[in-house]
């Protein structure tokens, strides 16, 4: 993995399963927010496997698209686009209707100080969208934030685990979920709540931070000890096939790796790829953000790309100097402030 454009492919391959899921789904796709880190990766994928499954359906990325270069690169891809302020009701109304929608717009960092912002975004926009699209199937980007912590021996939360949502962000997440329920028994919108941590791209993520971290000689705070992690191509993947789960009331899905990641043991793995010494500081608190993402796998079958791979992947980009987004994770955080 050298080049955008090689990280761009492998993150748009589809797989046959994916083919099959929407192939057995009527209608349309519209992608709301996907102007962010993971939307312009996921519509070309299922722009892929449209193509790839000869499907007559269209694949619509909705962002305000500041980005003007980013919105022509996916219509390229095959993906239709439409510029909008989702806040905008008058240009909420106006998107075309859809059978199936993604809804992946809302906010998280830089919410200290504009918490009014994030709960717009993330509590009270899910009201307006959930009636524009109460005839249609909606797959809700969640968080595993809004989980409290929990001791790292016990597998970390299943979706039976009560939500105990720590700071603003993640109180308005549960927040974004509860909205989107209420419609779904208000209307009988079939609906499934998406509960992601952490999706990993050679240009952002906790395998990331790490590698950097260890590559430029900085200590690592091991407080925080474990993680969770996912290829955002196979999260993406799992977000699509998630449109076959939806039901009135919704169903959620907890959506990471199988593993219990220790920061420590990372952050190891990248000195010897990397032919550095690590540095660590403090000591493994005995809870973490853990999320159990067993019923998931057991939907859709284990991550394709495996830790070790991820990491050999991050190794070689940090490495060779590849390209980084500025969007830490802070999924060392133990008090809810972003």
């Amino acid at each position: 993995m050298r080049t955008i454009e090689e990280l761009e492919r492998k993150l748009a391959e589809p797989t046959q399963e994916l083919v099959r899921d929407l192939a057995g789904l009527s209608g349309d796709i519209a992608v709301l927010g996907v102007g962010g880190k993971m939307g312009p990766s996921l519509a070309r994928l299922a722009a892929n496997a449209i193509r790839e499954g000869d499907l007559n359906k269209r694949v619509i990325g909705v962002s305000r698209f500041s980005n003007a270069e980013a919105r022509r690169e996916l219509e390229e891809a095959g993906v239709e686009t439409i510029s909008c302020e989702l806040l905008d009701d008058e240009a909420l109304r106006a998107l075309p209707n859809v059978e199936n929608v993604i809804f992946m717009a809302g906010n998280k960092f830089g919410t200290k100080g504009r918490e009014h912002f994030t709960w717009a975004m993330n509590a009270y926009l899910p009201g307006r969208v959930a009636e524009k699209y109460k005839d249609s199937r909606i797959v809700a980007f969640s968080s595993g934030n809004i989980y409290p912590l929990l001791p790292v021996s016990g597998g970390g939360a299943t979706e039976d685990t009560a939500p105990e949502p720590v700071g603003e962000y993640a109180q308005s997440t549960l927040g974004r979920e509860r909205i989107f329920e209420y419609h779904s028994h208000k209307n009988g919108t079939p609906m499934t709540m998406f509960r992601l941590n952490y999706a990993i791209d050679m240009r952002y993520g906790v395998l990331l931070e790490l590698a950097r971290a260890v590559n430029e000689g900085r200590e690592i705070d091991v407080t925080m000890g474990f993680a969770n992690v996912i290829w955002q191509g196979d999260a993406n993947a799992m977000a699509l096939r998630c449109l076959t789960q939806c039901s009135s009331p919704p169903s959620v899905v907890n959506i990471t790796g199988p593993e219990t990641m220790s920061i420590r043991w990372a952050a190891g793995e990248f000195a010897k790829r990397l032919g550095k010494e690590v540095r660590f500081v403090g000591a493994e608190a005995e809870t973490a953000l853990l999320n159990n993402a067993s019923k998931s796998h057991q939907l859709f079958g284990y991550p394709r790309v495996s830790l070790l791979q991820m990491i050999d992947w991050t190794a070689e980009w940090v490495r060779q100097g590849g390209t980084v987004w500025n969007k830490p994770t802070h999924f060392q955080e133990r008090k809810g402030n972003f």
